[in-house]
């Protein structure tokens, strides 16, 4: 996976998707997240609807169920081309495996590309506090993480979605041959809001993401090409001159 900055286009319709992209000059070269709010509303429509701007798709559905049912789901979504998907590593190895068959086996039949696996570990919105308490969880935050990517990546996964907080140790416990992608990603100046476990783009590349996920600081700005630049920019160290 190279530095990849993705949009998560969090929005209730279409109309609202396509007035959004309409404001990028090169959507050709966004990669963007369909989440559950448009697919559930629309289904494979949406992710064709943007494939055809263009756009590089990260659908993130985070499938969780018995092995059967996920590798028979994810024979279906690998059909629609999108380049990469998500399944909860809390689902065990078993289910990881058979999300990774039904990846290969879809794209084979429908002669496309091998969408990219990637596990999901903790939400970025779950505290230390919720994974004690709630999850009953007597790891650590970075230690649950870990054994989570660790599970993943020996479950055939290529990648996980972790917050920030967790990169050094995934880095150095789990391998740089391992792909992590980072949301809960807000600027210095941008309201972190329900997400609890948060990173600037510089934090977040300096300690090893492979890719980050933004969403409501470029999706809900007044400007957001103008927005989605400034991440870019700091995202890949660039200086822009007006």
């Amino acid at each position: 996976m190279k530095k990849t900055m993705m949009i998560a286009l969090d929005f209730p319709t279409q109309m609202d998707v396509n007035t959004f992209l309409d404001q990028f000059p090169y959507p050709e070269q966004l990669t963007v997240k369909i989440g559950m709010e448009l697919f559930y509303r629309y289904g494979p429509e949406a992710v064709q609807e943007i494939q055809n701007k263009g756009c590089s798709i990260f659908l993130d559905l985070k499938l969780m169920d018995i092995p059967n049912t996920v590798y028979a789901g994810m024979f279906q979504l690998a059909k629609l081309g999108v380049d990469y998907v998500t399944v909860h590593t809390l689902g065990g190895s078993e289910m990881m495996r058979a999300a990774k068959r039904g990846l290969v086996d879809g794209s084979r039949e429908a002669n496309k590309k091998v969408p990219e696996l990637l596990g999901v570990t903790e939400l970025t919105s779950i505290s230390q506090m919720a994974l004690t308490n709630e999850q009953n969880c007597s790891l650590t935050m970075n230690e649950q993480v870990v054994s989570l990517a660790n599970l993943a990546k020996a479950s055939g996964c290529d990648g996980v979605i972790t917050s920030a907080k967790e990169l050094n140790d995934l880095v150095e416990q789990v391998g740089d041959d391992f792909d992590y992608v980072v949301p809960g990603i807000r600027s210095r100046d941008d309201a972190s809001e329900d997400q609890k476990r948060v990173a600037t783009p510089e934090q977040a590349r300096e300690h090893g993401a492979s890719a980050i996920v933004v969403g409501r600081p470029i999706t809900q700005n007044e400007h957001p090409y103008r927005s989605y630049q400034k991440y870019d920019d700091e995202w890949n160290l660039k200086k822009r001159v007006d």
